[in-house]
């Protein structure tokens, strides 16, 4: 009773701040590579020709300590089930290096 299947409580509860150890970062994309080599030396650059950034860590490789994120608010957003409401809460959240 209760076990890994006690009403999804074990779902999406994020990746853990910086508790993973820090390992190598291999690019998975052309992008991701071209940043790697320094090929890209600016973020702008990657923003004026509307490339997707689809890996976290060209973020991290450009801003990296200078991040930082608040949140703004958190709200609670209910879905009626037939068991009765699930409830689950949306978060706004800015983050950006304050620039």
């Amino acid at each position: 009773r209760g076990g890994p299947r006690g009403r999804g409580r074990g779902r999406g509860r994020g990746r853990g701040r910086g508790k993973e150890d820090q390992k190598e970062w291999v690019p998975v994309t052309k992008l991701g590579r071209l940043v790697r080599e320094g090929k890209i030396d600016k973020l702008e650059s990657i923003y004026l020709f509307s490339l997707p950034i689809k890996e976290f860590e060209i973020i991290d490789f450009f801003l990296g300590a200078a991040l930082n994120d608040e949140v703004l608010k958190i709200m609670p957003v209910q879905k009626q089930t037939r068991a009765g409401q699930r409830t689950r809460f949306k978060a706004f959240v800015a983050i950006g290096d304050n620039n």
